[in-house]
């Protein structure tokens, strides 16, 4: 089951998070929100195929080659480290990443 007030809540953090100039931890809310919408899609599916930390589910989303391009691109850029920022793609607005990732899983989610 998708508990949208959970991911409402880390999403709302991480604006705030933004706003404030504190761009990690707008990062990792906006990670933990698409695992929550990650952990209820696979709750639907009939063989859930991974588990793990926020991080992990993005690494999977990469990889899920029947997911569409932009929710695997999206992926890649959010789960990219700030170290990381100039040699891998990179989001510089974790939010709109994150909700193109949560906006396909929820509908694609079986309650």
């Amino acid at each position: 089951m998708v508990n949208h007030t959970l991911i409402e809540h880390e999403l709302a953090a991480a604006e705030i998070a933004w706003k404030d100039g504190n761009e990690g931890k707008a990062r990792v809310c906006a990670r933990r929100a698409v695992a929550l919408a990650t952990e209820a899609w696979l709750a639907g599916l009939p063989n859930p195929r991974w588990r793990g930390d926020a991080m992990e589910h993005l690494r999977q989303i990469q990889r899920h080659a029947s997911l569409p391009l932009p929710v695997r691109q999206a992926a890649k850029r959010l789960s990219t480290t700030i170290p990381r920022r100039d040699a891998a793609p990179f989001t510089i607005d974790p939010l709109a990443d994150a909700r193109v990732i949560i906006d396909y899983l929820a509908a694609n989610t079986k309650e």
